[in-house]
């Protein structure tokens, strides 16, 4: 089943299937546009059509309604003009010899000018007598004597929908003397039976309605439908047919769906006629022709296909022909391609594969050549060198570079990244990151474990490798920098340090106090400075040389530096004088911490044939204040202290305060 999918797509995927597949879809679009065109001109026709036979259909209604109401009115006009002569006792006879109008109406009435019903037939009891002066009906015929077609009532004996249709009576005298009229059923009279036979469709129908609004027939096989649509159908269309209009419109239900319809007036009744039919009815037929149509094409569109695909098989034998060579090429098993064949494109294309592919095997020789080359200069230098990809991956290491970083022939990329040192590592990667994302050069100096426990210190500097029309990697070399960085570490050392003591000289510590000062006139950080110089040193150098002086000077910094805190700097100012910089200390501390150092200091002796010497510090100590601008102005201070110690007897510790003109001693 894999294998026929598979062997079905490479079908598909093919020339031919792909000619095929333009084919038929190049038919499926044009059927489609024609389709689509049919359907946008011919449903505007169709539409029209039904309009035209909306507005024939409804007025033929009209007509017929109207002559009806006519017929009816002048029967009633006769009947009125028989009973001019009758006397009120002799009305209801007349009225049952006019048995033949019951044919037309459920029942006759008379009244007298004062609306009190004076005869009826049939005969319902309780009729005769009845008022009806205050019924719309009889005002209206007794203001306007015409005839009139009441608004829809229901009956009291039967409980169905009526309406009446009256005319005025004269006397001999020509003055209104009541009215006559009849009833008509509005359900079974027999005046809407032609419309309940009308058929317009499955969903189309014929309403009739009052000048009122209020709905005289609709068809029974639709009367949810029809009560919905006089619902919610176009309310503005609907006035306007209710004050006279007669037309035809299309109308929008509340569900979207669209109805032609087409209003015409009966006038003698005062009523109005609605035709509507869906407009999806009105365009099924034209849908369902498409969809035939459709239906042909599609199979005319199969035969054709299955006759275009014998054809293009045949045509493109040459082709395939063309691509087994062109396989066997690539596989090796002929040099170039052997077409006979009369098609002048294919040959063309031969000869031009032909050309290609001598040229593809002298530049691949030359490639050879190259790289051959290149690898004989990269495996012979003793630098250090490497290759990589654009996406950063190192894909060749020479000799060198192994040998230097201790890696294997075998390697990963992951393996260089692991052996650089933690510290140096997150910095390497980004930088990398960036020369991948820009093209940069990458020279960085890092730190490197070797295999066998010894940190290298290396310089890699990479650079991109521009082709004609792109970037095609990396090139980079490397450098084991450790004994350069060795030797500048040991100049850094020895060009702030005092070889004789290891303590920090003259100008580390300036350089180490002017930090502390910027720290403290940026976050306030208090820092004390102690200056110091040794009493009684000269007798040592004068009596046991300067060898003993020296000792001296090494034990005296050995006790120092064991006194105070590890973050604390110690300095050998120069001959004998030393100064001590507290970082983060109160002077308050930083007194207590003189004055332990005056006492360690003080139990350190030397000896020197038999005798023993001693010394003792005079020390002053002043903290950062504010106005401090330069070491000088803090020294100078500290200075003034220890002068200060010296005068009051040696072996001293002088704070100087915030106060310049104050010191206190301490002993």
């Amino acid at each position: 089943m894999t294998l026929r999918i598979a062997s079905l797509a490479r079908s598909i995927c093919s020339l031919q299937g792909r000619l095929l597949a333009g084919l038929a879809m190049t038919w499926l679009v044009i059927v489609g546009i024609v389709l689509m065109l049919a359907w946008l001109f011919g449903k505007g026709l169709v539409d029209e059509a039904n309009v035209s036979h909306l507005r024939y259909e409804s007025q033929l209604i009209a007509d017929d309604l109207a002559r009806q109401v006519e017929r009816r009115l002048g029967a009633l006009q006769r009947l009125e003009r028989g009973l001019r002569t009758a006397e009120e006792e002799a009305l209801a006879e007349r009225l049952a010899e006019s048995q033949v109008l019951m044919e037309w109406f459920e029942g006759l009435m008379v009244t007298d000018a004062d609306g009190r019903v004076v005869a009826d037939w049939p005969v319902v009891p309780g009729r005769v007598g009845l008022d009806t002066a205050d019924t719309e009906y009889f005002r209206m015929i007794r203001h306007s004597p015409w005839p009139y077609v009441s608004r829809p009532f229901t009956g009291r004996a039967s409980g169905d929908s009526l309406v009446l249709m009256l005319v005025p009576r004269f006397d001999e005298r020509g003055h209104f003397a009541g009215v006559v009229g009849g009833m008509i059923n509005l359900a079974d009279g027999g005046l809407f039976r032609r419309l309940e036979t009308l058929r317009l469709g499955e969903d189309g129908y014929v309403s009739v309605f009052s000048a009122a609004g209020e709905r005289l027939f609709h068809p029974r096989r639709q009367a949810s439908s029809v009560a919905l649509e006089d619902d919610l159908g176009d309310a503005s269309v609907r006035q306007l047919a209710l004050d006279g209009w007669q037309g035809e419109t299309v109308t929008h239900g509340s569900d979207g769906t669209q109805t032609l319809m087409s209003y015409r007036q009966i006038w003698p009744a005062n009523w109005i006629v609605k035709v509507a039919i869906p407009q999806a009815q009105v365009r099924q037929p034209l849908g369902d022709f498409l969809g035939r149509l459709w239906w042909a094409w599609l199979v005319l569109a199969i035969m054709m296909l299955i006759t275009m695909r014998l054809l293009v098989r045949r045509l493109l034998s040459p082709l395939h022909r063309l691509e087994r060579q062109i396989a066997q090429v690539g596989a090796g098993e002929r040099r170039y391609l052997e077409l006979s064949t009369n098609m002048h494109e294919l040959r063309q294309v031969a000869s031009s594969f032909n050309r290609l592919e001598h040229e593809r095997l002298a530049a691949l020789e030359h490639l050879r050549d190259r790289q051959a080359f290149l690898d004989a200069v990269l495996g012979s230098t003793p630098i250090g060198m490497f290759v990589a990809d654009l996406n950063g991956r190192l894909n060749y290491l020479n000799p060198a570079l192994l040998e230097l970083l201790g890696l294997d022939a075998v390697h990963s990329a992951r393996e260089w990244w692991e052996r650089i040192h933690p510290a140096d590592k997150q910095g390497t990667e980004d930088m990398w990151r960036h020369t991948l994302a820009t093209g940069s050069d990458f020279v960085r100096q890092l730190r490197f474990l070797h295999p066998n426990g010894v940190t290298l210190w290396v310089e890699v500097h990479a650079s991109q490798v521009q082709g004609n029309e792109q970037s095609l990697g990396f090139v980079g070399m490397v450098k084991d920098i450790t004994e350069r960085r060795q030797q500048e570490a040991l100049q850094r050392w020895e060009a702030e340090h005092d070889p004789l003591t290891g303590l920090l000289n003259r100008r580390g510590f300036e350089r180490r106090l002017e930090e502390a000062l910027a720290e403290y006139a940026k976050t306030g950080t208090p820092s004390v400075l102690i200056l110091f110089d040794l009493d009684h040193f000269k007798p040592i150098n004068d009596e046991g040389g300067h060898a003993l002086g020296d000792e001296m000077l090494r034990r005296v910094a050995q006790v120092v530096a064991w006194e105070v805190r590890r973050s604390d700097h110690v300095a050998r100012q120069g001959g004998d004088e030393f100064a001590v910089l507290l970082p983060s200390c109160t002077i308050k501390q930083a007194g207590e911490i003189a004055e332990s150092l005056r006492r360690a200091v003080s139990e350190v002796t030397v000896t020197n044939e038999d005798k023993t010497y001693s010394i003792t510090l005079s020390m002053g100590v002043t903290a950062l204040q504010e106005g401090d601008e330069s070491v000088e102005s803090v020294l100078a201070r500290a200075d003034e202290a220890s002068y200060k110690a010296k005068a009051e007897g040696r072996n001293t510790v002088v704070l100087s305060t915030f106060d310049d003109d104050l010191i206190d001693s301490l002993w």
